[in-house]
């Protein structure tokens, strides 16, 4: 058992008690603030790769090729692989920057950024398990005050337990 020397008011001194301050004050960070963090910054990553297979509304020939000469997903064609990668990179990246049916979004990307791991970059897992982890923890915590959802919820709950 490790001891930490307390000064005579019961708090510790020196090292610890910095490090237990610092704790405090990082303790405050509001949740919401960081399910911000996690709903946008990843959105940002599959909204330009979603610009990259499209011109206008229309997936790119070249989309199509990357999908048959590289990614070579098992079971899918091609071009129907492209397709539904270019409508879920703008997407569900919208719904999760508003801050709409968040872990749904936060889901399906999930499930976006294991195929790309599995299949396609599996060298890739530094960066695929940082998106991870922020959709985990949409899905774990909620998008927080800063969504829709938010507001949606607080709305139907007035409505079902009026005052």
């Amino acid at each position: 058992m490790i001891r930490i020397p307390a000064t005579h008011a019961g708090k510790p001194s020196g090292l610890p008690g910095a490090m237990l301050a610092a704790a405090a004050i990082l303790d405050k960070i509001p949740q919401s603030l960081i399910s911000l963090a996690a709903r946008i910054f990843p959105a940002a990553v599959f909204w330009r790769s979603g610009e990259t297979k499209v011109e206008g509304w229309h997936v790119t020939d070249s989309a199509i090729a990357l999908f048959q000469d590289e990614y070579k997903l098992p079971l899918i064609d091609p071009a129907l692989a492209a397709n539904i990668a270019a409508f879920s990179e703008h997407f569900f990246p919208v719904l999760l920057v508003i801050g709409l049916a968040s872990r749904l979004s936060a889901l399906a990307l999930l499930g976006m950024t294991a195929v790309i791991e599995i299949f396609v970059y599996p060298d890739a897992w530094p960066t695929h398990g940082v998106w991870a982890t922020c959709f985990l923890v949409v899905i774990a915590r909620g998008p927080g005050i800063f969504s829709l959802d938010h507001l949606l919820l607080r709305r139907w709950s007035r409505v079902e337990n009026p005052r």
